[in-house]
């Protein structure tokens, strides 16, 4: 008797080391509660196994103004996550021997320049992909985020050209956006079809993603899609959706979890697809390519699995979980956040759509469905997110209180010393342009030209620093604007820096040097 109950036991060991799987209602539960903690409105989860979707399902509502169901086929920005599609876009171009991966972009984009001439001159199609620039995370995002900016990819493939580097030429990882505007245009001038149209056609079409579009734009039937959510003064927010304009091969696509699921299969099936995989997107050299280790990436010690690397490969982040790679991108745009992750040797795909920009949410789904998987059991993930959500917001609320107590010291100052009237001007950078100071009905206004959403009032902090708190509150995103003065003593230019530690890395002020141009004033 005893014998049998240590088999038992044994073998009960044995399951919970080597993992179950969350049942159905386990997802459903977990999913709950994300939204809960993370007050979420709207979440579609898809858990792909071996070819096959054993979850599928949409949690809440699309959107807090019309309260309707949000379900497997609802329509979301995938936002970074296009950044895959663009480059499966390039590895097709590849394929049909019309570029290489070692092909550099001035033989397609002759107008094409960095900052430094050696790095232009050796800039390869592979480097667009990879992060290791030398440009600082996020450098020129001003240009294309928020998503009122008015900059045409021309101006924008120009404007590279004024941004200094940070780092050496391919030997750090700092985060793009831009360079996949350039991708984008190396597909369509080698291709000779818009971006949109050859990702719709080459890719979207031939998988059946018939909910899909690679634009806001060209989204045919918007009967069922989410609005954006942020949380403003403790409340949700439906903020405009991000359209994209026309940068979409950095992150246009609007998609869903059953078209996505395809998508999925699709890259752990090496390119191919097809009831028996008899058909083909792009080569299995191709995709090698996409999985191959490009930039290295810091390792993050705070995680409880076993990691040796993290890197960056071609439009995908790989890492090693417990001694399985994991290939997995996440996206953000204001009011969205999605996450699409990969362990191929488990044939394993788990992706994770939501309404609302905490990240926290689709990080701890993910990681509680991949536990089940890899015989994890004990990480409470949404309590862990949740925690380190509160932790960071409680920082950055100490920092921006602080800031702005200071603000309201200054303004019940009978007289401050500053003659306001005296910071009035046109200020302009090499690749933002001009920037209006004005005074209005008494007070400063900050009004950026080719970018409407970037406009506010401008409060005295200390000396020559001003805080802009912009009009637009659903933007985390007040800035300091430092001037400096000539010789003469007048206000002659201006640096820039956000206020908030969690203020995202596309509002790039930090790179802004703004000179003071109407001199005769």
């Amino acid at each position: 008797m005893k014998r049998a109950l240590s088999v038992l036991l044994l073998s009960a060991l044995f399951i919970t080391a080597s993992g179950q799987p969350l049942t159905e209602k386990q997802i459903d539960r977990l999913v709950k509660r994300a939204m809960k903690e993370f007050c979420i409105p709207g979440i579609a989860v898809a858990v792909i196994k071996d070819d096959a979707a054993v979850h599928m399902k949409g949690y809440g509502v699309r959107s807090i103004a019309t309260r309707q169901k949000t379900d497997e086929h609802t329509l979301f920005a995938i936002a970074s996550n296009t950044k895959a599609f663009t480059v499966a876009a390039l590895g097709i171009l590849i394929d049909e021997g019309k570029i290489t991966w070692e092909t550099k972009v001035i033989e397609v984009i002759p107008g094409f320049r960095l900052y430094n001439s050696y790095v232009t001159e050796d800039f390869k199609i592979k480097d667009l992909l990879s992060h290791r620039s030398g440009m600082g995370q996020g450098a020129g995002d001003l240009m294309s985020w928020p998503d009122s900016a008015m900059f045409t990819a021309s101006e924008i493939i120009h404007n590279l050209r004024y941004l200094k580097q940070t780092s050496s030429f391919r030997t750090k990882y700092d985060y793009d956006n831009l360079l996949y505007i350039v991708a984008g245009e190396v597909v369509a001038r080698i291709s000779g079809m818009s971006w949109e149209e050859f990702v719709e056609s080459r890719i979207m079409e031939p998988l059946g993603m018939d909910g899909s579009s690679a634009s806001f734009k060209r989204i045919k039937d918007r009967t069922n899609i989410i609005d954006a959510h942020v949380p403003l003064d403790g409340k949700l927010q439906v903020v405009a959706k991000q359209e994209g304009k026309i940068h979409n091969s950095v992150g246009g696509i609007y998609s869903n979890i059953n078209d996505l699921g395809k998508w999925v299969m699709l890259q752990m099936n090496n390119g191919r697809y097809g009831l028996k995989l008899e058909k083909q997107i792009f080569s299995e050299a191709v995709h090698r390519e996409m999985w191959t280790p490009q930039t290295v990436r810091p390792v993050s010690g705070d995680t409880p699995y076993r990691t040796s690397f993290a890197t960056y490969g071609l439009g995908w982040h790989l890492t090693d979980i417990n001694g399985h790679l994991q290939v997995y991108h996440t996206g953000s745009h204001a009011g969205i956040e999605t996450r699409v992750t990969m362990l191929p040797e488990l044939r394993l795909g788990i992706i994770v759509l939501t309404n609302q920009q905490e990240s926290g949410a689709h990080l701890a789904v993910t990681n509680a469905i991949m536990d089940g998987y890899l015989g994890i059991s004990g990480n409470d993930w949404v309590g862990k997110m949740k925690e380190r959500m509160l932790k960071d917001k409680a920082e950055a609320k100490e920092i921006t209180d602080r800031v702005w107590a200071t603000v309201e010291a200054k303004r019940k100052e009978t007289t401050s010393g500053i003659d306001t009237l005296a910071f009035s001007g046109t200020y302009t950078d090499a690749w933002f342009g001009d920037v209006v100071i004005s005074e209005e009905n008494g007070k400063l206004r900050f009004r950026a030209l080719k970018s409407p959403k970037l406009r506010g009032e401008m409060f005295h902090y200390t000396a020559n620093t001003f805080i802009i708190k912009w009009d637009d509150r659903s933007m985390d995103a007040d800035a300091f604007a430092v001037f400096s003065r000539d010789r003469e003593g007048k206000p002659s230019a201006i640096t820039m820096e956000a206020v908030s530690p969690l203020t995202d890395f596309s509002y790039d002020f930090h790179d802004l040097y703004l000179k003071r141009t109407d001199t005769d004033k």
